[in-house]
């Protein structure tokens, strides 16, 4: 067995019982030794396991996703909407967030084989989504920004399916109702001998599956008289409701997108207010008339103005007396070297906490060249494309649709037993340099690594609504007699009038 004295071994403590082990039968005693030195070598292998003094206030607790959120959910997202209303760079952060994930919507096509059904269906999804708000205050895409601002600044958010009553021949009998965390009944928990449960609000089949979810018809927080709210939670089945949330772990809810900033900015916060009372403090020159009167040495100091009155706050050109004043001093403003570096780290490290670029979120372009900030927006715009297709579109956008699809069948203004597959459009992202994407856009088409319809997708519009919007500019074009340089029919890439009509057949061929 090793001696347990060489210090060159880890350190493995020989508590009592491996004493008294080791006299009755030391082979089963060395056995548990070496176990326990392999253990210790293995927690070696990671510094940040590591016990000792430079870890010794990590708290780590090693709880489900679910549990954490359970507990501190409610308190986060109560402060993170107060940071929201009272602190800019928090407003900034999630403005900035909701305008690059939505701008002005992610807008989808029918994408069936059939054109004729494809644009009967994007005709009703526009009339629809014009009106589709269970409120009545806007459309589908700004329910869209919403639910995303929403998610950003509460964890989650739900989408209920109301149907309604149709007002005209045409109208899709289907509302959007938009509600949020808070509604959830996150205190509601069971489990039945079925295998089915309820966690969070949130119930589950015995196959894991969502079933249902409990929900409060009025926000809990509502300032209503209580006799007038409905306190209870009712059971929605799960087709009926859409919950839009980003997953970081398997878990069932979602929390504030700045949480890891929350602190920076709370600090930022107090130490801007601090630093504000004492620039103000010390911009107020001050006289103190000071002195010592042998008569007034035992008399406790007292400062007053010229009138007597004791003074308790500085004012601009404020002159005090303390008592037996012979001499005259003024205040000396201080000055602090390196705050402004100090406070762009720090909105460094919040920006970093919302996962935006520093400059959009503080308009600070002083540290930023072409190069670097073209750097930036591409990895924030890839994080932007990540969140559209995998998070929003899937769980939000999607289950509309096919809640829209449904509805409109049911009113028979669609053929019955028809899938109807749908393309998501985001919106662009605007150029850092135009001319130089244009060009590589332009190259991608004539290498043939995209196609003409995904160029004009990327950038928000429909493919088959700019084709006939240009057939149709061309049709008059031609009858007006007009040639533009914009018409690659008439004139080349280099400018210059076409010598023959590319739309005829090329020579030797029969017109």
């Amino acid at each position: 067995m090793p001696d347990i004295r060489d210090t060159s071994a880890p350190q493995v403590r020989w508590g009592l019982i491996d004493a008294a082990l080791s006299a009755v039968a030391p082979r089963m005693a060395a056995k548990r030794y070496a176990a326990r030195l392999a253990i210790g070598n293995l927690r070696r292998d990671y510094d940040a396991a590591g016990r000792g003094r430079g870890t010794a206030g990590w708290k780590a607790r090693g709880t489900a996703a679910d549990a954490g959120i359970a507990a501190d959910g409610p308190l986060l997202r109560h402060r993170m909407r107060d940071l929201v209303r009272n602190n800019p760079m928090a407003a900034q952060a999630v403005q900035v967030l909701v305008n690059n994930i939505v701008g002005t919507g992610i807008r989808p096509r029918a994408a069936t084989a059939d054109a004729g059904l494809n644009a009967r269906v994007d005709a009703l999804w526009k009339r629809w989504s014009a009106g589709c708000d269970q409120h009545g205050h806007t459309d589908f895409h700004g329910l869209l920004g919403l639910a995303v601002r929403g998610m950003i600044e509460g964890g989650d958010v739900f989408a209920i399916r109301r149907t309604v009553r149709a007002t005209g021949a045409r109208d899709v009998p289907l509302r959007i109702e938009l509600r949020e965390a808070d509604h959830l009944d996150a205190a509601r928990f069971d489990s039945r001998p079925d295998g089915s449960r309820i966690s969070q609000g949130i119930e589950y089949d015995r196959s894991g599956r969502r079933a249902a979810y409990w929900m409060f018809a009025d926000h809990p927080g509502d300032t209503s008289p209580v006799f007038s709210r409905r306190l209870d939670s009712t059971r929605l089945p799960a087709d009926r409701v859409a919950h839009l949330f980003e997953r970081q772990r398997v878990q069932s809810r979602g929390v504030p997108w700045g949480t890891p900033a929350m602190r920076a900015i709370r600090d930022v916060d107090d130490w801007q207010q601090a630093e504000l009372v004492r620039k103000r403090t010390e911009a107020c020159l001050v006289g103190i008339v000071l002195g010592a009167d042998e008569d007034q040495q035992s008399i406790a100091p007292v400062v007053e103005d010229a009138s007597g009155n004791r003074i308790e706050q500085f004012e601009p050109g404020l002159i005090a007396y303390a008592r037996g004043g012979k001499d005259i001093r003024f205040n000396q403003p201080a000055s602090t070297a390196g705050v402004y570096e100090w406070h762009r780290v720090q909105l460094h490290i919040i920006a970093a906490g919302f996962r935006v670029p520093y400059a959009l979120m503080t308009g600070d372009l002083s540290q930023t060249s072409f190069s670097s900030s073209r750097v930036g927006l591409n990895e924030f715009r890839r994080m932007v494309e990540q969140l559209q297709w995998q998070t929003v579109i899937p769980m939000f956008c999607a289950p509309i649709w096919r809640w829209f699809v449904d509805a409109a069948v049911m009113a028979g203004l669609l053929p019955e037993g028809t899938e109807i597959p749908v393309e998501w459009g985001p919106p662009k992202f605007e150029s850092v340099n135009p001319l130089q994407d244009a060009q590589a856009d332009l190259l991608e088409v004539r290498a043939g690594f995209s196609t003409l319809p995904q160029q004009i997708a990327r950038r928000g519009y429909d493919p088959d609504e700019v084709l006939a919007e240009w057939a149709g500019f061309a049709a008059k074009s031609d009858a007006a007699g007009l040639v533009f340089d914009s018409d690659p029919r008439r004139v080349t890439k280099g400018g210059l009038v076409q010598t023959s009509d590319p739309t005829s057949p090329p020579a030797g061929e029969d017109k």
